[in-house]
């Protein structure tokens, strides 16, 4: 079963982009970020006609997230507040569409977009270090459920200094900042596992180039797009990797795809080592 995360920066704009890619690869789930559009104008019929199922969450011109499945998609979950009742801020952080998950052929997949955050010391900034506080607690929650978890979006985070083209540049910046990596790091609290890093340990791993500054002809990139899941997925998977091609395309999102491919369900001896 493929997997796969992608920011398509406007879903709407690159449409062709996804239809073909997603065809071609015969990619099983898609989470999409950064689809920049109402509900009311997604394109479903396009994915529908192709027989996938297509949840959503979505606002005018920003954010936006969504999930596209061949497997049917039960038990919806549409921002924090459907899951986590009582927390401060909650009512702020749930007006930006940025997070939505569901159970899909026995996994709960959790598709995440966090705040960029802007720069250090900014309002947006503090905005982001409440995101992710939020996003622990929401984990939690749902991780007492037992059921197994793959967490995968645009994380807007380079975890370690591998992760940036050129790290020295970048110290204690955003996207960067020991902060942001804490933050994190606490969210996923030693349950979720950085699959990518499984399978490739070394650099100039990027998912995300800047549209300025050539960084996509200077391979001048970040890795700031994941895919997480607990030890039971983890077991499962066979590979991980980042797709370049669909960024090397004529006005293309800034982003890759990274895919995850793992073999589920377990079989049943498979079943009874972890259980």
């Amino acid at each position: 079963m493929l997997v796969a995360t992608w920011n398509v920066n406007s879903i709407r704009s690159r449409i062709d982009h996804v239809k073909e890619w997603i065809v071609t690869n015969k990619v099983d789930i898609l989470c999409l970020q950064e689809t920049k559009t109402e509900d009311k104008f997604f394109p479903i019929e396009i994915f529908s006609n192709l027989g996938y199922e297509v949840l959503i969450s979505g606002q005018k011109s920003y954010n936006g997230v969504a999930i596209i499945s061949r497997f049917p998609i039960n038990n919806i979950k549409i921002g924090f507040d459907e899951v986590i009742t009582e927390y401060k801020d909650l009512s702020i952080l749930s007006e930006q569409k940025r997070i939505i998950s569901a159970e899909i052929n026995g996994i709960r997949i959790i598709n995440v977009y966090v705040p960029n955050g802007s720069s250090i010391n900014s309002d947006k900034f503090i905005y982001k270090e409440k995101w992710i506080k939020c996003l622990q607690a929401y984990l939690r929650k749902i991780n007492s459920s037992n059921t197994p978890i793959c967490l995968l979006g645009d994380f807007n985070i380079a975890p370690e200094d591998r992760d940036i083209h050129t790290p020295s540049k970048y110290v204690e910046t955003i996207m960067a900042s020991s902060t942001e990596r804490k933050l994190l790091k606490d969210a996923l609290g030693g349950e979720l596992e950085d699959v990518f890093r499984i399978f490739e340990p070394g650099e100039k791993h990027w998912s995300w180039w800047d549209y300025r500054h050539s960084a996509w002809e200077r391979d001048k990139g970040w890795r700031i797009d994941h895919i997480y899941t607990t030890e039971d997925i983890l077991s499962c998977a066979n590979s991980c990797w980042i797709d370049k091609e669909p960024r090397s395309r004529e006005k293309p999102s800034d982003h890759a795809p990274v895919v995850v491919d793992i073999s589920w369900p377990p079989s049943e001896d498979e079943n009874e080592f972890f259980f």
